[in-house]
């Protein structure tokens, strides 16, 4: 859908004239003719904003179907470990397949309680810093990649903000002695100022996606949590029984 300004006004007989015209950024050329008026470095600018873009959004995508799948798989193997009659019944054999984190957890786990069992007596102490472990191996695959996110949502607006700088320099760097007019310095400034709006349309859009995964990886860590406390008094207490 095309977007129009309406310029126009009242004649001396009191009809209104009026002219719908392209807003001035999409008229005459509009981004484009801004991005030919920068100059090189402003270009370059442009060009590392648009990578670093699709790089983001390639983290974004791979991080909401890696955090989704997770879900998914947790889900699942959690059912079936409470279905069990026993925690001691558990064998990794009997989950063949893609594990889950709850899945890797609760092998570790048992792992430990099975190795301290074996010495007479089940040691609560081996088993909690087996799940600790667990869980902060967990931890780092959920945040994988994220701190690529914060990095470019913080630096793309630094980026534009030194392309815009080194634009209007630029401008002005190119003034003759006889002085400058708007005509001269405008293409040049206007230019310059492309590369803060690309950096800004880079880094809003990342910003609140970036919040939205940070809230659902603390969300999925407070489960994982829960999760392991409940898994290490379960061992406990049917150890005990």
């Amino acid at each position: 859908m095309d977007l129009w300004y309406f310029n126009g006004g009242i004649d001396v007989m009191g009809n209104i004239i009026s002219v719908f015209t392209y807003p001035p950024i999409l008229a005459d050329g509009g981004v484009f003719k801004y991005f030919m008026d920068s100059n090189l470095a402003g270009k370059v600018f442009i060009f590392i904003l648009a990578g670093m873009n699709c790089y983001a959004i390639s983290v974004m995508w791979y991080k909401s179907k890696q955090l989704k799948k997770a879900k998914q798989l947790n889900q699942r193997d959690e059912q079936r470990i409470n279905d069990l009659p026993t925690i001691f019944d558990y064998k990794d054999e009997a989950f063949a397949g893609v594990g889950s984190p709850y899945l890797r957890i609760c092998s570790r786990a048992m792992g430990a309680a099975r190795r301290g069992a074996s010495s007479g007596q089940l040691k609560m102490n081996y088993v909690e810093n087996a799940i600790r472990r667990a869980l902060a191996e967990v931890e780092d695959t959920y945040e994988e990649k994220m701190y690529w996110l914060a990095t470019i949502v913080s630096g793309a607006p630094f980026v534009g903000l030194l392309g815009t700088v080194w634009g209007v320099m630029d401008a002005f760097g190119t003034m003759d002695s006889g002085g400058a007019t708007i005509e001269h310095l405008a293409p040049g400034v206007s230019g310059a100022l492309l590369t803060t709006v690309a950096a800004l349309c880079v880094a809003i859009p990342i910003v609140f996606i970036y919040n939205w995964l940070s809230g659902v990886v603390r969300g999925e860590m407070t489960k994982l949590e829960n999760f392991a406390s409940n898994l290490a008094d379960r061992i406990e207490l049917e150890n005990k029984a």
